[in-house]
């Protein structure tokens, strides 16, 4: 018992002997504290990557979503810890104290600003993709989930043990858990079960004091606030106790793609009154993008606008093509436009992969697309368009050119659920969310300023249509034009501009929470929620 006891603190000293020589003094004293206050049973030495590891470039960038925040001029993080265990991430928050460095906690590295795994100060990664363990209770209809597990994992987990059960979360597997949930993230569920947060009973927190909280330990304020007010702001999510829903053995999905000269405006003007309006089994996304008009003699090199009709539905196809002509004839749906298959698989058929392929593909933690470059904003639409200020943006659309819209119906649940029940505040009298995007794959300044240009061109174009006052935004589609936190002596100033568009009323109370908390602001970001005025920065 004696040598179980003492020989990892001698690993321990010998992992820093041959750090030292590689690394500055004050690295080798933060990973000295680090070892220090890790368990004996649960060392940290292995968990830990510093840039003169020849594993430090992989570790990350193998959770890098967007290549933005991956050039040869990004600031690198100080290290990294790859935590196994939650003392791991006890002591990298009692370290980061007393050393007063900036932590970043990453769980799958979506976040589009790379908020999560970059910052303008001295900083370290917290990664918690090793924590990502899925317990499936089906006879509670409940599952705990860590944080560094991705969608995919989660809903393959879900399926092992019942095909009658699913949970309302995003569409991209590769989506990490932890900024997912408590940003308050969607999928194509939504209308029928609400937003994830909607559907979390508990979970686990490491407050900035170091302790293991739960739902019962933490209180209802701060496990109000970390379901959609985005955890990094108070503490390290390890866990979520999360409420399975009830899906049907048989889905249905389709796509179906209308240009301008097949009608699209017409379509698309019947889209906004009915998909919000529309049986809450029925979920159809909107894409707008321009495209090349069918080369012919009068037409070469000529651009249209594209409507894209992507759908879930919560039954079989015979039942969908009956209740699609009766409210959205427009589209014109067929039988044999529909693919029947399994909740599981549907994951795949809006994640752009063949349904045919073997579900396992869902437990790959690396994107099937290629990581490219990107910028996205988003927007809330509370009043139909009209067709002239549809024709409006698709003019603007082919004069931008490589500017795509998002429309994502709101409505059933989602108008059910109280604005104040979570952080998320954007629920009935909202008719669709908008995200904007723009995707590019060259490096360069100018090239990015001419992508992020295009998206702040539509949206500003899109300002008579949306939101105001304020112009609502959506946290998880994280756009940091909104305002940046420098964390300072104006951090309440600063994070008001940003955090009364993501939150609205909601911001004074996760402010509030903030403070009583995280008192002095450890735990901060670019677009964290800040402590009120009069306390410690």
């Amino acid at each position: 018992m004696k040598l179980s006891l003492v020989f990892p603190p001698i690993l321990g000293l010998l992992f820093l002997s041959c750090l030292a020589s590689a690394t500055n003094s004050h690295q080798n004293t933060f990973i000295h504290c680090l070892v220090n206050h890790s368990q004996p049973s649960h060392p940290i030495t292995s968990s830990i990557f510093t840039p003169n590891n020849s594993s430090f470039s992989s570790v990350l960038n193998d959770y890098v979503r967007n290549l933005r925040f991956n050039t040869s001029t990004t600031r690198k993080p100080y290290l990294i810890i790859t935590a196994l265990h939650v003392s791991h991430i006890q002591a990298s928050i009692i370290c980061a104290k007393q050393h007063n460095l900036q932590m970043k906690i990453r769980s799958g590295g979506h976040d589009y600003e790379g908020v999560s795994y970059v910052a303008e100060v001295p900083f370290f990664i917290l990664d918690m993709f090793n924590l990502r363990s899925i317990q499936v209770d089906v006879e509670n209809e409940t599952a705990w989930v860590q944080t560094g597990a991705q969608l995919g994992e989660l809903y393959y987990r879900i399926n092992e043990k019942s095909k009658v059960h699913g949970f309302p979360a995003g569409v991209c597997p590769t989506v990490g858990v932890g900024g997912h949930l408590s940003g308050g993230g969607y999928g194509n569920m939504m209308r029928k079960y609400g937003l994830s947060v909607d559907n979390i009973i508990d979970a686990q927190i490491i407050d900035v004091n170091g302790r293991l909280l739960d739902r019962k330990s933490m209180g209802e304020d701060l496990f109000w606030a970390i379901k959609g007010g985005g955890g990094a702001s108070f503490g390290v999510v390890l866990s979520y106790k999360i409420k399975l829903v009830k899906v049907p053995k048989i889905v249905t999905v389709f796509q179906i793609r209308k240009t301008l000269d097949q009608n699209a405006s017409d379509i698309v003007y019947n889209w906004q009154h009915v998909a919000p309006t529309i049986d809450n089994d029925l979920f159809i996304r909107l894409i707008i993008d321009v495209v090349n008009v069918t080369q012919n003699a009068t037409n070469n090199g000529a651009k249209t606008i594209r409507a894209t009709f992507i759908s879930l539905f919560l039954g079989d196809s015979k039942t969908l093509v009956s209740l699609m002509n009766e409210k959205f004839p427009q589209l014109g749906l067929k039988e044999s436009d529909c693919i029947e298959t399994s909740w599981l698989q549907s994951v795949l058929f809006w994640t752009n992969i063949d349904i045919t392929t073997p579900v396992e593909i869902l437990l790959n933690r690396k994107p099937q697309s290629l990581v490219n470059y990107l910028k996205r904003k988003s927007d809330y639409v509370k009043e139909p368009i009209s067709s002239k200020g549809l024709e409006g943006i698709w003019k603007k659309m082919i004069e931008l050119e490589d500017a795509i819209l998002y429309f994502n119906p709101y409505g059933g649940k989602m108008a059910e659920i109280s604005s104040t029940d979570t952080p998320f505040p954007h629920r009935a009298g909202n008719l669709w969310k908008v995200q904007y995007q723009a995707n590019w794959n060259k490096a360069g300044k100018d090239v990015a300023d001419h992508y992020i240009g295009l998206t702040r061109k539509l949206h500003r174009y899109m300002t008579p249509f949306v939101s105001k006052n304020p112009r609502e935004a959506f946290f998880n589609y994280k756009d940091l034009d909104l305002g940046i936190n420098h964390n300072g002596k104006n951090s309440y100033a600063e994070g008001r501009v940003y955090g009364v568009e993501y939150f609205k009323d909601n911001f004074d109370r996760l402010v509030e929470i903030k403070t009583k908390v995280d008192p002095d602001n450890f735990f901060r970001n670019e677009q964290s929620i800040p402590t009120l005025p009069h306390r410690k920065n």
